[in-house]
C-alpha cells in the first residue's frame, strides 16, 4: 500500500510519515528531500529560478516517478503539492491519502520558527504570517479535503482504511 500524507507546510508530515513508515515496515520518502536530489538544488533557489507554475510541474513529475519507482511506501508531500495538477486525484488512484487538519495558529507559530526554509512565507514579517496561513488554508482546504482520510494535528497517525 502506498500512503500519502497531505496538509499545510508546518502540519508534520515528515516527522509523521517517518513514524508511521517505521510502524508499518515500509520505505519513507520526502518528496521535497527527493527533489532536492534529483534537482541537486534547493527548494527556495527551484521557486526563485522556475516561479511557483515552473516548481509545481517540477514536482508533480516528481511525484510520478516516485509512484513508478516505488511500491509500499509513505509519501510526505510539499504542502501545495494535493493543489496543481490534477495531483490529488493522482494520488487517491495510487493509494491511501491523508490530511493532517492542524489550527492556523498552531502553523503560523511553528512557520514563524522555521521561516527561512519555506519561501512562500520567507519574506512576510511575523505579524503577517497567520493572515496569510488563514487564507492560503482556505484556497487549499477544497483539495485537501479531497483526501480519503482526516486526522486532527494532536490525533495518532493510525491509518483507517
Amino acid at each position: 500500500m502506498n500512503y500519502f500524507l497531505v496538509g499545510y507546510m508546518g502540519c508534520g508530515k515528515t516527522r509523521r510519515g517517518r513514524e508511521m513508515s517505521q510502524e508499518l515496515g515500509l520505505r519513507f520518502i520526502d518528496l521535497d528531500a527527493y527533489i532536492v536530489e534529483r534537482e541537486r538544488s534547493s527548494i527556495s533557489r527551484l521557486f526563485a529560478e522556475k516561479g511557483e507554475k515552473g516548481f509545481r510541474t517540477l514536482e508533480s513529475r516528481y511525484l510520478r516517478e516516485v509512484c513508478e519507482l516505488y511500491n509500499h511506501f509513505v509519501l510526505a508531500l510539499g504542502g501545495g503539492t494535493p493543489c496543481f495538477n490534477d495531483n490529488m486525484e493522482y494520488m487517491n488512484a495510487q493509494g491511501h491519502t491523508i490530511f493532517i487538519n492542524t489550527d492556523p495558529m498552531l502553523l503560523s507559530e511553528r512557520l514563524i520558527r522555521g521561516k527561512s526554509k519555506r519561501p512562500l512565507v520567507s519574506g512576510l514579517k511575523d505579524e503577517e504570517i497567520l493572515p496569510f496561513v488563514r487564507k492560503h488554508l482556505e484556497e487549499r482546504m477544497p483539495f485537501y479535503r479531497l483526501a480519503k482520510e482526516e486526522i486532527r494535528e494532536s490525533e495518532e497517525m493510525k491509518p483507517n482504511f
